[in-house]
């Protein structure tokens, strides 16, 4: 699994999302947080090893000082993996998403903003599939 952060504004407040994605690049999980603290990194932890209905081998992140104290709690034998550049699938995505988020008129809700970057990571990921499949069948 790999997670990393980023912020973006809705409704006039700068809000935190964590996103969450698998080996495959699939989107795991997405959360919006006004903070980005203990308690939110541990929210968010729980709700995507949940979805992903598997304890992770391996958790790629950034040097965030809170993931380490989450991890362990609530998954203590997955390899907890910081190398510089090792979560660069999903940072690199960062801009792409902020680039789709500004001509939109605004998202107005925490959770109105979790759904649309979920369903925009996951569009992106699906043309990314179709367009593989397409190159290799010709």
């Amino acid at each position: 699994m790999v997670v990393d952060e980023t912020y973006v504004s809705v409704a006039g407040r700068w809000r935190y999302v964590y996103r969450a994605i698998d080996q495959s690049g699939q989107v795991v999980d997405v959360s919006v947080s006004p903070r980005r603290d203990a308690r939110a990194a541990r929210r968010f932890f729980e709700r995507a090893i949940g979805t992903a209905r598997i304890t992770p081998v391996e958790v790629v992140t950034d040097h965030a000082p809170v993931y380490p104290g989450a991890l362990e709690e609530l998954a203590p034998a997955a390899w907890h993996r910081t190398d510089q550049y090792a979560n660069n699938r999903i940072e690199c995505d960062h801009g792409r998403l902020k680039a789709r988020l500004r001509p939109m008129r605004g998202l107005k809700q925490d959770r109105s903003a979790r759904i649309v970057i979920a369903g925009l990571h996951s569009c992106r990921t699906f043309a990314a599939v179709t367009t593989n499949w397409r190159s290799r069948s010709l």
